[in-house]
């Protein structure tokens, strides 16, 4: 058997926590099998929390601080962890950036907005603008800084499967002036390319399709957890993992694969939009 791999606490946040979470449970005399008694959550998350490769969920926190008696010790160290993550994004929406560093594939249907990994910092800016025209711009500033921290996960080399697929009128319909149109649809070109994405369009003439009632969701597989969606609408989301209601979103994702254009008349719809915002941006005689 290979020897015991201990995190080091002086790795990072979760490295620390996953060794005090060691330290306690060994100290109790428990194994892994024995402290997941009685939880909603499995061994295998258990262990790598140890090992500092996850965090710890406030339900499994609760559960953990009851059998160790640590005196509310994880729970806090969750809630200060949760307000951490709301920093830039609403409550509702808190666990997603983590959820999708974890994720192997995320699958976006963005019927009225470009999904948030694909926005420039002037689309985020816009909408924001426009969807809360009473609140601080001091805010607004705050949250598209966190989204565009959310952005970082282009970079990590473990990134996520991505595939995307977007309403014609996304790319026809301007939110902004004609030069940064551009600059976001050459974004969505150049994201797509560099990390071999998949991204689709749905035409304008597809007038039913499924989904066609819902408003923006996420589907998110990962290798030791169970699908989760993710659907969203303007001031509220909600996130879960009911087997049956994520086979549904599935499988409507699947069929809306088949209604919409294929990856590369995509991509060509695309550049052909963005190079017609080009030349409106171009002066005239």
């Amino acid at each position: 058997m290979p020897p015991r791999k201990d995190p080091d606490p002086s790795a990072n946040v979760q490295s620390f926590y996953g060794a005090e979470l060691r330290y306690h449970r060994e100290k109790a005399g428990l194994t892994l099998e024995q402290l997941a008694e009685g939880a909603f959550r499995g061994i295998s998350l258990l262990s790598q929390i140890e090992r500092g490769e996850r965090g710890m969920p406030m339900d499994l926190a609760i559960h953990v601080d009851q059998k160790l008696n640590t005196d509310g010790f994880f729970q806090r160290r969750c809630e200060d962890a949760a307000k951490a993550r709301r920093s830039g994004h609403p409550s509702y929406f808190a666990d997603i950036p983590d959820l999708e560093k974890q994720a192997t594939t995320i699958e976006d249907w963005a019927p009225f907005v470009i999904p948030g990994l694909m926005q420039t910092k002037a689309y985020m800016q816009k909408l924001y603008e426009t969807a809360k025209p009473w609140g601080d711009p001091a805010e607004v500033q705050e949250k598209v800084r966190a989204r565009l921290k959310r952005a970082e996960i282009w970079k990590h080399k473990e990134r996520p499967y991505y595939w995307a697929i977007l309403r014609e009128d996304l790319i026809r319909r301007p939110v902004l002036p004609s030069a940064e149109m551009a600059e976001q649809l050459g974004h969505i070109l150049d994201l797509t390319r560099s990390t071999q994405s998949v991204l689709q369009i749905l035409p304008a003439s597809t007038t039913t399709h499924p989904l066609m009632h819902g408003t923006m969701a996420s589907v998110m597989a990962f290798a030791d957890a169970p699908p989760l969606v993710y659907v969203e609408g303007d001031f509220s989301g909600q996130t879960f993992d009911y087997p049956p209601l994520v086979t549904n979103y599935r499988r409507s994702y699947d069929l809306l694969r088949a209604a919409a254009l294929s990856p590369r008349a995509s991509l060509a719809m695309i550049e052909e939009a963005a190079r017609g915002y080009r030349d409106e941006a171009q002066p005239q005689d």
